[in-house]
């Protein structure tokens, strides 16, 4: 009898059980970043007065929501063993794109709201398929790439608004930034869901599977059938809708969209993805710890801001911390090599 095997049935096999009872055990392995997170709340509620207040904490939900949103595609990207260094660019040429559609008239202000959001999306996955596919088809490491795409889009987008920041966007799309659902602000909860929608899409699906295989061992995976090139091309596009979903997150809050915004952002987004655990060398890694990690980063910021740490100092301090995180996976992973059975 003659047996056939589909690249489906090939594939990772994934986990049956309840959405819920995954994300529960995932910030159960993420124990550790949690309990620092808690600390440094703890620390920082007893050294600085107002940091404990709802007006405070509201701040911090809704300052960590950008990193949040371009941590979220980040950690796609270096699940597979990739880095992205043009998402600020990136962010800023899909913000004056899409500010460009705001401001042009002639469209009621729903229709217009709606279309800025599907062009900033489309700017910002058409710049990561660019860098996903240069990448894999001519094998160039995606950080020469990424690094060649955060010049030409941040040209771009300098090009094409000749420089100058745009603005006198619909007043309803202000709001937008502004508002808050059960005292939390909107844009936070627009993160929480990408989030929640990558966590699903890494541990419930063969797309997810093949996403942590491939950062695990790319070859074995390439044997076994798979078209590994193309899971790496759409990681990097989902990277892309990510940071378009950031701009228009940004534009929101502050009713602007220039061509210098973003700059330092892929940095900050490497980083939550880093602090929250996963490996700069692929195929470890989770959204609930990426979250985690830019929480822990936005408390962190706001604290030492509040406790009078000037500007020079705290990135001196979070310089710091990105770096210990660095070694700490750095010796987590040599000690899980270790523990690793021969054979």
């Amino acid at each position: 009898m003659t047996t056939s095997t589909s690249s489906a049935q090939a594939a990772p096999a994934v986990r049956r059980t309840p959405a819920a009872s995954s994300f529960a055990r995932q910030v159960m392995g993420e124990a550790g970043i949690g309990v620092a997170l808690l600390a440094l709340v703890a620390v920082f509620a007893l050294a600085a007065p107002h940091f404990a207040t709802r007006a405070n904490l509201t701040h911090i939900a809704t300052e960590i929501t950008l990193n949040t949103m371009l941590a979220v595609g980040m950690t796609f990207v270096i699940l597979v063993g990739g880095i992205d260094l043009s998402v600020g660019a990136v962010m800023a040429l899909s913000a004056v794109v899409s500010g460009e559609v705001l401001t042009s008239g002639g469209l009621s202000p729903s229709v217009a709201v709606l279309l800025a959001v599907l062009v900033a999306a489309a700017v910002g996955m058409v710049c990561g398929l660019v860098n996903g596919f240069v990448s894999e088809h001519w094998k160039v490491p995606s950080f020469i790439v990424t690094l060649g795409m955060l010049n030409m889009a941040r040209g771009a987008a300098l090009q094409y608004t000749d420089a100058k920041t745009l603005y006198d966007f619909p007043p309803g799309f202000g709001r937008f930034g502004t508002a808050t659902l059960l005292g939390v602000p909107a844009l936070f909860w627009i993160a929480l869901s990408m989030v929640a929608v990558g966590h699903v899409v890494l541990t419930r699906t063969v797309f997810g599977r093949l996403v942590f295989a491939i950062g695990g061992n790319e070859e074995a995976v390439r044997l076994s059938g798979h078209r590994t090139g193309v899971v790496k091309v759409a990681v990097f596009v989902i990277a892309g809708f990510a940071v378009g979903i950031a701009a228009v997150t940004y534009m929101a809050r502050l009713s602007i969209a220039s061509p210098i915004i973003g700059g330092g952002y892929e940095l900050s987004a490497i980083a939550a993805v880093v602090i929250g655990g996963a490996s700069l060398s692929g195929g470890k890694g989770s959204m609930v710890g990426t979250l985690l990690g830019a929480c822990l980063l936005g408390v962190l910021t706001n604290g030492l801001l509040l406790m009078g740490v000037s500007d020079f100092q705290r990135q001196i301090i979070t310089g710091a911390v990105i770096v210990v995180a660095v070694v700490v996976d750095h010796y987590r992973g040599r000690l899980a090599r270790r523990l690793t059975p021969l054979g």
